[in-house]
């Protein structure tokens, strides 16, 4: 059984930076591709930021320069420092978590609201 489970979101005012968390109950967190999602209201969810277990991240575009993905195998944790946050940013983030190879992403967090204010 996997479980992701995040933390960190709240309200935040713009040009804030907050930092994400997301705690993985996996054996093989250290063979997971891991990635954040958001889904603001009225809006698709969509890919934020993913990492692979070797390290490679990429950036929807929306996010690239201001948003920074990373990972704590020991830990089993995986982050995502906020930066510059607008309020367009606001929405609910999800953690995910898929085996490098596919492109299904099975495992999901709750999700962690974040509001930013103007």
């Amino acid at each position: 059984q996997v479980q992701l489970v995040e933390a960190g979101g709240g309200l935040v005012q713009a040009g804030g930076s907050p930092r994400l968390s997301c705690s993985a109950s996996v054996r093989t967190f250290s063979s997971a591709s891991m990635g954040w999602f958001r889904q603001a209201p009225g809006k698709e969810r969509e890919l934020v930021a993913q990492i692979t277990s070797g390290g490679s991240t990429n950036y929807a575009d929306s996010v690239k320069g201001r948003f920074a993905i990373s990972r704590d195998n020991a830990e089993k944790t995986m982050y995502l420092q906020m930066n510059s946050l607008k309020p367009e940013d606001t929405a609910v983030y999800y953690c995910a978590a898929k085996p490098d190879w596919t492109r299904h992403w099975p495992y999901w967090g709750q999700g962690t609201q974040v509001t930013v204010s103007s």
